[in-house]
């Protein structure tokens, strides 16, 4: 972690800290500066290793959502940045907000979104660069919508030759989608891999071979 930061911080700038594996934070949402994380240990999920419980498997198959891409950013943000009962506080503030809305102007930043009968219920963002995929936060409001959210992700980077998905940390409840932690110096290195490729991240209609992925060990999620 660095400073508090006071200068104004803008997308393009972001982009750069992006490209150097530095992230933004801020203590939390009510605080109106940002600092640099630059974590000794990196999260990120190997893109052909994640797995889903048999149960999860099960829930895809019967598609309970609409899933959509970038319809509500703004939207899955703001809902990420509010207090849950899994987390009173969170580290999205104003700025943060302002710099991945102009991210997403940009073509930059792109939302997963699960919808019911016209409702949001879940939805993950993150920031797209190259090759890489830098997942940010996701929010669930019903059952499973933002590991199914999570999914479609995982389905639609794979399939268009993503190299890193990087989630910043590694959480119990990530680790059972197998995401694992690397040194920082091994990061930089996929990292480098990952921004030498240009990946788009619109695609048609995943498919469900897209959405067929190998079963974890655990049953828990």
């Amino acid at each position: 972690m660095g400073d508090h930061q006071e200068p104004r911080l803008t997308p393009e700038l972001l982009l750069r800290t992006y490209a150097a594996g530095i992230f933004p934070m801020a203590e939390s949402a009510d605080d109106p500066t940002v600092f640099w994380v630059e974590p000794e240990m990196r999260g990120i999920l190997p893109l052909d290793r994640f797995h889903v419980s048999k149960r999860l498997q099960r829930t895809l198959r019967h598609s309970p959502f609409e899933v959509r891409i970038d319809s509500a950013f703004d939207t899955v943000v703001a809902t990420c940045a509010e207090p849950a009962p899994d987390r009173p506080s969170t580290w999205i503030n104003d700025q943060i907000r302002d710099l991945y809305s102009g991210l997403h102007r940009l073509g930059h930043a792109h939302s997963v979104e699960c919808w019911r009968d016209g409702e949001l219920v879940g939805g993950l963002y993150g920031v797209s660069l190259g090759g890489a995929f830098f997942g940010e936060s996701m929010f669930s409001r019903v059952r499973d919508a933002s590991k199914i959210a999570l999914c479609h992700l995982v389905a639609r980077l794979r399939r268009a030759g993503f190299r890193l998905l990087d989630t910043q940390f590694q959480t119990e409840h990530l680790a059972q989608f197998g995401v694992v932690e690397v040194p920082r110096e091994t990061y930089q290195g996929l990292l480098e891999d990952a921004l030498k490729i240009q990946c788009s991240f619109y695609l048609g209609p995943l498919s469900s071979e897209d959405l067929a992925f190998r079963q974890s060990l655990t049953q828990t999620s």
